[in-house]
């Protein structure tokens, strides 16, 4: 396998904070999702209008050779927030732009979504179609990657002394920005080389944590993270109902590691579903059949059976919810029913100090359960 290939900038939230991944990884064949043949559809989508397409001629139409996703008006929309974001900054604008950062990783290259440039600043813009998880644009490793390319391609000869890095995603109505000088975006290079050269050695270590995890094949046979569990569970108290007596020190320990081993239980099981589906063995463990519901072999026989018997009863109607009926009206008719809308506070949840929602000023004063 190339060193382009395992040191790609997607993959480098995981590759530069747990460097024994990359050899962890070989052996795991690397399996394409819906989702992301979606995001592909949705990028050529965009390169196609940034370059003067007509949307209305991309609907129901295959842009990606292999992919069985045609492009619908939701996907337009959606798209059409990011061309108004690239479109909206002024410059010399550059789309689906080959960028070479080989000067601090070794082959490595990617193509970067759109990048303009005015005068001493440079825009790198990244183009995210999913809605399972928020990406921000502070400290993006696959956007400052990008970053260092197009400024070794580009930067002497335009004086580039600003970078501004902003993550469009649509479905989460998300456009994250953030700007970093071209010294400080140097200076991190000269650590992700360093980075770089362990994750291809033969004895770099294997580090878990939520970044490098979450995407990383080889998590569910990661031994470090194995050994991360029992230090959760078992080293921090001898008696599960002994929880009461744990440290505030310990308490936050396993809360910080309860996403990641979470996820790692996940990995675990499906890994083992995956080879038992494949006609494997596993000790101790085997596939049944799983709930289902029941559903009509044939909805239009029954329907006129039911209409007969049943006349209007055999119908159920429910009002449309804000949000699908924000959809179903565009943005404009919208605008006529944003008075009836209440959206009433969230019930208080646990989040990281680091989360970027405002802490809750709250007292047991505010719960009926708190009070005789």
């Amino acid at each position: 396998m190339a060193a382009h290939a395992k040191l790609s900038a997607s993959g480098s939230s995981r590759w530069l904070n747990c460097p024994g991944s990359v050899k962890a990884e070989e052996n795991f064949q690397d399996k394409s999702s819906s989702f992301a043949e979606e995001g592909t559809v949705a990028h050529a989508v965009a390169e196609a209008v940034l370059n003067g397409a007509d949307p209305s001629t991309l609907i129901g139409t295959y842009p990606e050779k292999g992919i069985n996703i045609p492009v619908t008006w939701e996907m337009v929309d959606y798209v059409q927030v990011y061309v108004d974001y690239v479109q909206a900054i002024p410059g010399d604008r550059m789309i689906e732009v080959r960028v070479d950062f080989s000067d601090w990783v070794s082959e490595g290259f990617g193509t970067s979504d759109a990048i303009v440039i005015n005068r001493d600043t440079m825009h790198v813009v990244d183009l995210k179609y999913g809605k399972g998880v928020a990406v921000y644009a502070e400290n993006n490793s696959q956007a400052m990657l990008y970053a260092l390319g197009a400024v070794a391609d580009f930067g002497y000869v335009c004086n580039i002394r600003h970078v501004k890095l902003a993550i469009v995603q649509p479905r989460l109505d998300s456009i994250s920005e953030w700007e970093i000088s071209v010294t400080d975006l140097l200076k991190w290079g000269e650590w992700v080389t360093e980075r770089a050269t362990l994750a291809l050695s033969d004895n770099a270590p294997r580090v878990p944590g939520d970044k490098q995890c979450q995407w990383c094949r080889a998590q569910a046979t990661c031994p470090e993270l194995l050994n991360l569990t029992h230090k959760v569970v078992a080293a921090q108290f001898d008696d599960l109902n002994e929880v009461y007596t744990l440290t505030d020190e310990q308490l936050a320990f396993v809360l910080e590691n309860k996403k990641l081993i979470e996820s790692w239980l996940s990995a675990v099981e499906k890994l083992v579903e995956e080879r038992l589906l494949s006609g494997g063995e596993f000790p101790n463990y085997k596939l049944v059949e799983g709930r289902s519901t029941r559903a009509w072999s044939d909805e239009g026989a029954v329907e006129s059976v039911l209409v007969e018997e049943l006349g209007d009863a055999a119908y159920t109607k429910k009002l449309l919810s804000p949000a699908a009926a924000e959809k179903a009206l565009g943005k404009v008719k919208a605008q006529r029913i944003k008075d009836f809308i209440n959206k009433p506070d969230g019930a208080p949840t646990l989040a990281h100090v680091t989360d970027k929602r405002p802490a809750l000023g709250v007292s047991a004063d505010d719960f009926d359960c708190f009070t005789d």
